[in-house]
This record gives structure tokens, sequence and C-alpha cells, in this order.
């Protein structure tokens, strides 16, 4: 599902619309996942915990069980989230039926950094719930493209305005939405991830480094 599926982004006050704790989420997709025997990345909520709100992602496995949670890291200071949520600082890796994945929300994909820090971690998808506006809508198709081309991983996006998409690691747009309310689904073909690193490599051609002149060194980013 994609960012804020129950609220929208992002209504006001907070306090009125917020989830405690994320219980009632947890218990909803939990029953969801249980009923239907499916793996559900449960998009993001606003949550409200120790004082602070969050724009948390709850992942659960086809037996209902909460398998990963993620707050937002990057929040969008253009429309103000960062005044009103708590960034987190964590982010999960995880197994879904066998498979390694991670999650980042929306405006994380700016911030390459972050995918290819999860990526580095032998991940096959990386999960991208989000609430991208139309007017930048090229930015969310290439964006998406590149991290999944440069970390040769699959990008699966949910976007509550429109061109949810599946792609590969070669940036080929295997499925993609159109504007409004749609549901894609898509067989994928996980052997990609090993057959392109076969192919080229380029995690196996990464090369420490520093930046003349200044005293950083730029590691492994592990």
């Amino acid at each position: 599902m994609p960012e804020l599926w129950s609220t929208g982004f992002y209504p006001k006050p907070l306090e009125k619309f917020s989830d405690q704790n994320g219980d009632k989420t947890r218990n909803f997709l939990a029953k969801l996942a249980n009923k239907y025997h499916i793996n559900i990345i449960g998009g993001t909520v606003i949550i409200q915990a120790d004082d602070s709100f969050y724009n948390r992602c709850f992942a659960v496995n086809r037996q209902g069980d909460l398998i990963a949670e993620y707050d937002k890291i990057h929040l969008f200071s253009m429309s103000g989230e960062n005044e009103v949520f708590k960034a987190g600082n964590e982010i999960p890796i995880f197994d879904i039926d066998d498979t390694k994945v991670s999650i980042a929300v929306c405006y994380d994909i700016r911030f390459p950094e972050l995918i290819r820090a999860v990526s580095l971690n032998d991940i096959s998808i990386l999960f991208l719930p989000a609430a991208w506006p139309l007017k930048r809508l090229k930015h969310w198709q290439i964006l998406t493209r590149a991290r999944a081309i440069e970390n040769q991983i699959f990008i699966v996006a949910a976007n509550s305005f429109g061109y949810s998409a599946i792609i590969d690691p070669w940036g080929e747009v295997l499925a993609e939405a159109e504007p409004g309310e749609k549901i894609i689904t898509l067989d994928i073909n996980l052997e990609i991830c090993t057959d392109i690193k076969g192919i080229m490599n380029v995690f196996a051609d990464r090369h420490k480094f520093k930046i003349k002149n200044k005293n950083i060194d730029i590691d492994e980013m592990k």
C-alpha cells in the first residue's frame, strides 16, 4: 500500500488521525495477511508513540506476524513534514519467503546513499510506499529506475497519486499503473538479480576513496 494510505498526506491535527502505538494498523494488517495468506508491506500510517509522531510502515508475513517496521528517515521539509513528524534512524533488512528485502518511503528515493547502503546487504527487492505528486512525475519515474539500475535490485513502488510500478534490475518497467487507484500484479524472476551481477557486477568494482583536500573517508557505507 502507499504512503499514509489511511489518511492522505498529511491531515492536521495529527492527534486526531494518529494510531496510538500502531496497534489498530498492526491488527488490521495481521488479520488481512492471515485471512488471505499473503505477505503485506503495509504502506505507512501516522503513529503516535512516546509523545512523538512517526510516518511508519509495518510489514507482516502470511501468518500475520509482524516481521519489520520502518519509520521514514528523510522527511519532506517543503511540506513541513519534518516539523510534525520525528525521523527514523534505522532501516530494516528482512526476509519474505526466503527473499531478502528492504523498505524505503517516498522522499527517501532522492537519497542514493540510503538505498546503496541496504543494497550492499544483498537485498533483491526494495519496497517503496509513496505519496509522490504528479507534478514531479518525471522525477518519480527517473529516480525509481535509477535506484533499480545502480543497485541491481527490483523496485516495487506503490504511489497514492498513481504510476505505481514494478521495475527490474535493468531499469525496465515491468508493470505500471495509470493515475488513480489500481492494483498491479506481476510474477517476477528473482534470478535476474544473480544474472545481472554475473554480467556486470558493479559491487565487485567498488573502491574506497577520499575526497581530495578533505578529511573525509568515504567507506563501504555498511
